[in-house]
């Protein structure tokens, strides 16, 4: 407590710490020089009264996460231009009163992360920099805006609907988010009047109509578009301009349908591209190989068709970290060339720097967009919130992909995620999977894969799922405690498939690999002839008349009902 006692004292930043306690409001009092006090994120409650006050010529005022029920008595404050009160429990209207604190100085005001309902009627808004009410109960319309406000964070709150012009009054405004509420109606056209906005977040809302042209057009400024999780529907007008800036589209969870503009590629800063979950129909985006600053590329659960080979393309997307293309028409080959220039997902995790992709909003402010994305791994879908750079991940799921799996997979060491199932791959599962040392997830069920299961699939110890079911698989299980920890699920519907955890005895020979065939040289073995036709005469003889029976037909219809079973889970997969 002796550190109230240092009258003298301008400056007191206890800021993330682990101090505990309570701070009484008279003790800050005895501190008649502070001009800037923060007490944020420590285990401290602030004691305030609307009756208490804090020392007159105090600037900077930060009590975040400083178990406040109740918003200060901050009236008499003349000087105070930045006030953060986020993170606690205040709960109930903004005073009208908070809007001519600092007698017009307040500049940065955020009341984020609280239990707010309403604005107090009548209120005007003063002239602030930067406004945070997002992760409230605000509901209703959005309310008037300051005018010249640079950064506005409305989301997470109960909004319902946006006023027509409220473009008129982002006219200087860098940052503005409406991302979860419960916002209607069409996007308006005055949002393109925001001639100096960077982000523009109105994700996880109920719009719908179409996406307004002028904002496709007007991307030679914007840094991030999230229009993700709405009703959006309609083809994607418009042109992206030649110098268009934008890092991130996220344009997933809509209806939107037709084709992918061209003129995307004029992005050459774009990193993440979202448009999963949507009705678009159009061959793969080839014309995007010069965007070699890509990182992330997700065109999941859409009506995109054909081949993935690019015949002009010699590889391309060296940053590329997630690659997801599930669920879609997809067919052909996976071309050997892609997986020999996706450079990031052969560095070594270990060594890499890690970082998170993000916006960042004006130079040197320290502020940033946090961009997010969806992955499945592990049958499961997961959120990332945060996407660090060495987070890798292939999706190639419920395709028509064709062709063995190429050796070159086992370049991309640092892979975490792999799904290839739902496919037609063909032939034996390439032995340099051995190299990819960093794979938790590996799912290639349902396809047609033959020959034994390689040892070395057994060594990698990072893999906690795994699913090579219904394939044609044969031979024993390779022995290791990572293989025989998954459950027998995990390999069933391979018939030629035994050992732990499968039940099947390896003793019988049958359930052993086929040997290697003679070779051309080999001596006409009459014996082998001999009994050959006669095992397709007893199986003429015997064997054939099963095939009409009604118990027989029978059994082949639920063998084959039970594939269409799993080829509609595949494609009834959450989105």
């Amino acid at each position: 407590m002796s550190i109230f006692e240092l009258k003298n004292r301008h400056i007191l930043l206890l800021s993330s710490n682990k101090l505990n306690g309570t701070v009484q409001q008279d003790m800050l009092q005895k501190l008649g020089n502070l001009t800037s006090l923060d007490l944020s994120y420590n285990s401290l409650a602030v004691n305030s009264s609307s009756s208490g006050s804090f020392p007159p010529q105090i600037s900077t005022l930060k009590l975040a996460s400083c178990n406040l029920n109740v918003i200060p008595n901050l009236k008499n404050q003349s000087n105070l231009y930045q006030l953060d009160l986020s993170d606690n429990k205040i709960s109930g209207e903004i005073p009208n009163w908070i809007w001519a604190v600092g007698n017009g100085k307040l500049i940065n005001l955020n009341f984020s992360y609280n239990l707010l309902v309403g604005l107090q009627e009548p209120y005007s808004v003063s002239d602030l920099s930067a406004l945070d009410l997002h992760s409230n109960l605000l509901q209703g319309k959005i309310p008037k805006l300051p005018p010249n406000a640079v950064y506005v964070d409305y989301s997470n709150n109960s909004f319902t609907s946006i006023p027509a012009d409220i473009g008129n009054f982002l006219s200087i405004t860098v940052f503005f988010s409406l991302s979860d509420n419960s916002l209607t109606g069409v996007i308006p056209e005055s949002i393109c009047n925001a001639t100096f906005l960077q982000v523009l977040d109105l994700s996880d809302n109920n719009l719908s109509g179409r996406i307004p042209p002028c904002l496709i057009e007007s991307s030679y400024k914007l840094g991030v578009l999230n229009l993700r999780r709405n009703s959006l529907h309609g083809i994607i007008s418009g042109t992206f301009p030649e110098n268009c800036t934008l890092q991130t589209v996220d344009l997933s969870d809509n209806q939107l349908e037709g084709m992918v503009p061209k003129s995307l590629a004029n992005c050459a800063k774009l990193e993440i591209l979202n448009i999963g979950n949507n009705q678009f129909s159009d061959t793969f985006p080839c014309w995007l190989n010069n965007v070699f600053s890509l990182h992330i590329l997700v065109l999941r659960s859409n009506k995109f068709h054909g081949e993935i080979d690019c015949p002009e393309l010699k590889g391309s997307w060296p940053m590329l970290q997630i690659f997801d293309l599930a669920s879609n028409r997809f067919s052909g080959r996976l071309p050997q060339k892609y997986l020999t220039t996706w450079v990031a997902m052969m560095a070594d995790s270990a060594q890499s720097e890690l970082k998170h992709l993000q916006f960042e909003i004006l130079a040197l402010s320290s502020l940033y967009y946090q961009d997010e994305v969806t992955v499945t791994s592990k049958g499961l879908q997961m959120e990332l919130v945060k996407i660090l750079t060495v987070f890798t991940s292939i999706d190639l799921s419920c395709n028509n992909f064709q062709g063995p799996i190429p050796a070159e997979i086992g370049l991309l060491k640092s892979l975490h995620i792999l799904n290839l199932s739902y496919n037609a791959f063909t032939g034996p599962l390439p032995s340099p999977v051995e190299n990819m040392r960093q794979l938790e997830s590996l799912d290639l069920s349902v396809n047609n894969l033959t020959g034994v299961i390689p040892a070395q699939l057994a060594s990698l110890n990072f893999l906690s799922f795994l699913n090579v079911s219904y394939n044609h698989f044969v031979g024993k299980i390779p022995t290791g405690t990572q293989l025989q920890s998954f459950l027998s699920t995990s390999f069933e519907g391979n018939k030629g498939l035994c050992g732990p955890p499968l039940t099947t005895d390896c003793t019988n020979s049958s359930m052993l690999p086929p040997p290697p065939p003679a070779s051309p040289n080999s001596e006409i073995d009459w014996l082998f002839i001999m009994m050959a036709i006669g095992f397709a005469v007893g199986f003429g003889a015997v064997v054939a008349p099963l095939m009409f029976s009604k118990k027989v037909n029978k059994w082949y219809d639920d063998c084959i009902s039970k594939y269409k079973v799993k080829f509609v889970s595949c494609q009834a997969m959450p989105n």
